[in-house]
């Protein structure tokens, strides 16, 4: 199996909606971007180390719909949906996303299947020195006040977790 890294992420707030989260992978470009795409695998790193995914549903084409849902270590569950708007293979993917908010009413922010209230974010995949991939997630938050929310959800220290298990999962594939 080939070494991780102990890569730094980089967080930083490039405009007042805006939310840029960086690192280098110690993984060619074609794995994390397997990882990042297959179900399987999107149920084993995307919770992190915080809980246990129970949904992965992903239909991964442009126009296509996408909904994880996880129970916490707490004990609590916690669902996003959202929807593909572009996709270039090993390149970018282009994808909305909702927090799907408990007792929503059918069709309102937070429902399950609504995009109202929906960010944007902009994945890339780079290829990097020695055969690494820099992965940079844009975040287009749609206003400064849902942004700070979000950076101030606990989210730097799920995405850390998330990338150091893309990590290992794309290390595995290879």
């Amino acid at each position: 199996m080939a070494q991780t890294s102990s890569g730094t992420m980089k967080v930083d707030f490039p405009g007042d909606q805006e939310i840029r989260i960086t690192r280098t992978l110690n993984a060619p470009r074609h794995l994390v971007y397997k990882a990042w795409t297959t179900p399987d695998l999107v149920r084993r790193w995307w919770p992190g180390r915080r809980g246990e995914m129970t949904v992965v549903e992903m239909d991964f084409r442009v126009g296509g719909a996408w909904r994880y849902v996880m129970v916490a270590n707490g004990g609590f569950e916690v669902a996003f949906h959202g929807t593909y708007t572009d996709i270039e293979p090993n390149e970018r993917i282009v994808q909305t996303e909702v927090m799907e908010l408990p007792g929503a009413a059918p069709g309102s922010e937070g429902a399950p299947g609504s995009e109202e209230g929906a960010v944007v974010n902009t994945v890339t995949f780079e290829d990097a020195d020695g055969g690494a991939t820099t992965v940079t997630i844009r975040t287009d938050a749609g206003s400064k006040e849902v942004r700070d929310m979000i950076a101030q959800s606990g989210m730097e220290g799920g995405v850390r977790e998330q990338f150091e298990i893309i990590e290992e999962l794309a290390a595995a594939l290879a």
